[in-house]
């Protein structure tokens, strides 16, 4: 099929991705396709990263929380992104479970991959998030969430955490699917609003 014609993608990670996300192998196959065509060494680094990142928020700064995206997809920590680690990324991002996507936001939120986050960490990851909020719509949060460290407050105090206590991923994940309101917190302004809750 496909895979022969490209004569690139490995069938072991068609066949890892095709079982471990929701594309087809005609999909995979044409994506492998446009990938090598932007990456030909097949990988692609933190600062072409950040560019194309940049792209999809062209009136704001996505530098600081594209550079934390890419370190929570870099998942064998050598400093690019291979095709499977862009389309599980792809995959993670666009999944409709909120539970894939809550597994994700804890390795994005888990700076030093320590298992637990803190929250130092919690608010270095709200802070990027708001360098890509533009100004006018943070005028329009609620006062409670309208600056970095008012929405890491929050998010803290719902956990009933002291200032040096850590959450580990179970309980940040079943936490937040319990409460919408702290689903609110980790995502950037107005797309947070109509999110449809799965159980």
């Amino acid at each position: 099929m496909g895979n022969k014609k490209s004569g690139m993608i490995s069938k072991e990670i068609l066949d890892d991705l095709k079982s471990n996300t929701k594309y087809t192998e005609d999909e995979l196959v044409k994506w492998y396709d446009s990938f090598k065509k932007q990456c030909p060494d097949g990988r692609i680094g933190k600062a072409d990263f950040e560019k194309i990142y940049a792209n999809f928020f062209p009136n704001s700064d996505p530098k600081v929380y594209a550079r934390h995206v890419f370190r929570s997809f870099d998942t064998n920590d050598d400093g690019t992104l291979d095709f499977r680690e862009y389309i599980i990324a792809l995959h993670l991002t666009s999944s409709g479970k909120t539970d894939l996507k809550l597994e994700w936001a804890f390795s994005l939120f888990d700076v030093d991959r320590s298992g637990e986050i803190s929250k130092n960490e919690v608010l270095e990851i709200i802070a990027a998030i708001f360098k890509m909020i533009p100004p006018e719509e943070q005028k329009t949060l609620p006062d409670d969430e309208n600056t970095p460290q008012k929405r890491a407050d929050k998010l803290w105090a719902y956990f009933g955490k002291g200032e040096t206590d850590k959450i580990a991923e179970k309980e940040f994940i079943e936490g937040v699917m319990k409460n919408e309101a702290i689903m609110g917190l980790i995502q950037k302004g107005k797309e947070r609003k109509g999110k449809e809750r799965k159980e």
